[in-house]
């Protein structure tokens, strides 16, 4: 799939088919998250893979009860090591870098998780202390996106965008 398809055809997919992802895909996913660029080359990113109903629920629930994420047959929690950017960055790569650098990852996920015939959604909005104890994260990793991953069972509309002269500035605004 064209790179630039793949950007204009995604869409957040909040239903899901209950199909299995091979284990061959869910890799390929990973390593892409993987090949994200990161300041210094920290790669601050931990990938927590949640299959278990239970914790999915739980997921769902610290995510102030969206509840499409436990019906997801897989569960990407994106996490950022601060510790990782801190140590060469300091206070701007524990605030700042790790969560840029996971960001990327996160988009490259969604990329390839659609390339591969999968729908995804970047879910942001949740208790990060309770998705931290759901994942049983040590103190150092901050949970910074829930990502459900599966079939889609939904073809979503594609929602209106800004256009570019409104968003785009030459020197300054």
């Amino acid at each position: 799939m064209d790179v630039f398809e793949a950007i204009r055809e995604r869409r957040s997919i909040r239903s899901f088919r209950p199909d299995p992802i091979p284990e061959q895909h869910v890799q390929k996913i990973l390593e892409a998250a993987c090949l994200a660029p990161s300041a210094g080359n920290c790669q601050p990113w931990e990938f927590v893979l949640v299959r278990h109903p239970e914790r999915k629920r739980a997921l769902a629930d610290a995510a102030l009860g969206q509840e499409f994420i436990a019906e997801a047959p897989l569960v990407i929690v994106v996490c950022a090591n601060v510790s990782r950017s801190a140590w060469r960055y300091g206070e701007r790569g524990k605030k700042l870098y790790c969560i840029q650098d996971t960001a990327a990852a996160v988009q490259n996920i969604l990329l390839a998780a659609h390339a591969l015939g999968y729908g995804a959604c970047w879910v942001g909005a949740f208790l990060d202390e309770e998705v931290a104890r759901v994942i049983n994260a040590p103190e150092n990793v901050r949970p910074v996106a829930i990502i459900p991953i599966g079939k889609p069972a939904e073809r979503p509309a594609r929602p209106r965008r800004l256009p570019l002269s409104q968003v785009c500035h030459e020197e300054h605004f």
